[in-house]
């Protein structure tokens, strides 16, 4: 299983959870997986093509991934929302 780190606000929409472990092959899996889970986030990672949105970063052990990532067991996801401000 994974382990998904998320920063605010999606650890507030996941009951407070900063870090999950999730199974999946791939990050696209992991994240509708983490949907599934805690349907108070689906919408913010990804959009209704099943892409990670725009605005948010997703990391593999420290590297920059997409959905068709391959995982391996114990890797480390990081889910980063962009932070916007004036």
């Amino acid at each position: 299983m994974a382990v998904v780190r998320l920063r605010a606000p999606l650890s507030e929409l996941a009951g407070g959870r900063r870090e999950l472990r999730v199974e999946g092959a791939t990050v696209r899996e992991v994240l509708r997986a983490l949907e599934r889970e805690h349907p108070a986030i689906a919408g913010w990672i990804l959009d209704e093509r099943v892409s990670i949105r725009e605005h948010v970063n997703v990391f593999v052990n420290g590297e920059k991934s997409r959905e068709e990532t391959e995982l391996a067991a114990d890797d480390r996801i990081h889910v980063i929302p962009s932070i916007s401000g004036g």
